[in-house]
């Protein structure tokens, strides 16, 4: 495989991880560089791990974990985005919009969620003789920088959306597990 063609891959699956991120932008619109530099390496290192796995796995879970992974994404983000809707209705204005994404197992959930499409990649990749460890570099530096940049964009945005971005945030996160589920029981 080539690098354009790698290249397309990690597009592809950095998508759920723009949007994650945009919301974390959008809800931490405070947020401190390292921080974001943090979660974003967070969600790389998800996505290039998830990828590894999947393709040193091969066909030993294929049919089990493409049987469930919709399933896992679909809970792992519906249920922080309940919780951000949540959040956001009862916040007072006074309070800091920080809630959800402060928990490290808030954003490893997020960063699973958001992943493993990449586990089924990494098996299809064993199946095409893929050199792996490339591949997973590539994905994981796209990944990082879609991340970045959309938590760039986020707390630009988050700023002028004022004390409900929690709830739009907790929506996006719920609308991106909906569309991982559909993908999958659609088979699209």
């Amino acid at each position: 495989m080539d690098f354009i063609t790698i290249i397309a891959v990690a597009l592809g699956l950095s998508f759920d991880t723009f949007a994650v991120s945009l919301s974390f932008g959008v809800v931490r619109n405070r947020i401190i560089f390292r921080d974001a530099i943090w979660f974003g390496f967070l969600m790389a290192v998800a996505q290039a791990g998830f990828l590894v796995v999947g393709y040193f796995l091969g066909s030993l879970v294929s049919s089990f974990m493409t049987a469930a992974d919709h399933w896992v994404a679909l809970i792992l983000l519906a249920i922080l985005g309940i919780r951000m809707i949540i959040s956001g209705i009862r916040k007072d204005e006074e309070t800091e919009s920080r809630t959800d994404f402060d928990g490290p197992m808030a954003r490893l959930s997020m960063a699973i969620g958001t992943s493993i499409d990449a586990f089924a990649v990494g098996i299809s990749f064993a199946f095409l003789s893929i050199k792996i460890w490339y591949s997973a570099v590539i994905i994981g530096a796209v990944t990082f920088l879609a991340s970045m940049t959309a938590i760039r964009i986020g707390k630009s945005a988050g700023t002028r959306l004022g004390s409900k971005v929690e709830i739009i945030g907790g929506l996006i996160l719920i609308a991106i597990g909906i569309k991982i589920f559909l993908e999958h029981i659609l088979g699209t």
